[in-house]
């Protein structure tokens, strides 16, 4: 089964592509995770945990939801993570979460996606974005050979710099970085809603038409990417950046060539 979650897109494109190419199930935790629900699972298939990567780890409130889950079946876990650079030591984090929910883990699998951080970073333009989506999908036919073979993903050597990055800057991040404060609407705000029905830790309400963000957050950056006319910014930070949705994956083949063939079927 593959278990996933997503803020952008990047997780659910790469999730939607395993669980076409495994032919096994796929779970959204959305709501699991926003409604305080536990995931109690079962799979005859190995457990393939996606999620994207926020400070060289997986987030926390995914993390979370798998530390308090039930998964009977399957023994065997493998770990894909969404990046825009790389995973740092997220390995050896993954590694001690499947110790503690009784798997076996068999790797992490980084895919690089288009950058979505606005808080932080500058989104790449579209033909970029697009030609890094593209490649997702041959980095992913790399993973699926060792998911099908039972194999373990490949080895990741983070060094000091990937060790330091996923363990006292990760730290570092989650207390001085993760916050809702800066964010704030613009009067091109036309009250649509999507914010709220978007936030994952269901911490955004509409007040009077506006949003209004909760002190819960996860900088998932659902809400300023999602927001269908660009009325949300975080504090000066965002402002005059590009905004990113991952396009929905569909079923595709791809030539030798490597360029891509889009099949008629969804």
């Amino acid at each position: 089964m593959i278990v996933y979650f997503s803020g952008t897109g990047n997780s659910r494109y790469c999730a939607k592509m395993l669980a076409d190419k495994l032919e096994d199930e796929l779970l959204d935790t959305f709501h699991f995770i926003r409604d305080g629900i536990a995931l109690e699972l079962t799979s005859t298939k190995p457990w393939i945990f996606v999620s994207p990567t926020y400070s060289w780890r997986i987030p926390k409130v995914f993390e979370a939801a798998l530390r308090s889950g039930f998964f009977s079946g399957s023994r065997d876990a493998y770990f894909v993570m969404t990046c825009a650079g790389d995973t740092g030591n997220a390995g050896q984090y993954n590694q001690a979460l499947c110790q503690a929910i009784g798997l076996r883990y068999h790797g992490t699998f980084s895919v690089v996606m288009p950058e979505n951080y606005t808080a932080m970073f500058s989104i790449p333009d579209p033909e970029l974005s697009k030609k890094l989506v593209d490649a997702s999908r041959f980095a992913l036919g790399k993973a699926i050979l060792s998911i099908r073979a039972g194999e373990d993903f490949p080895d990741q050597k983070p060094g000091v710099s990937g060790r330091l990055k996923s363990g006292i800057v990760n730290t570092f991040f989650y207390r001085f970085c993760v916050k809702s404060s800066p964010f704030f609407v613009s009067d091109a705000c036309t009250s649509c809603g999507k914010c709220e029905r978007g936030c994952p830790l269901g911490s955004i309400s509409i007040v009077k038409g506006r949003p209004v963000w909760g002190k819960e957050c996860t900088h998932c950056m659902a809400c300023i990417n999602g927001c269908p006319v660009q009325a949300i910014e975080y504090g000066r930070a965002s402002q005059g950046k590009r905004r990113y949705q991952c396009p929905e994956y569909r079923r595709g083949r791809f030539r030798t060539d490597h360029t891509p063939q889009e099949d008629s079927t969804p």
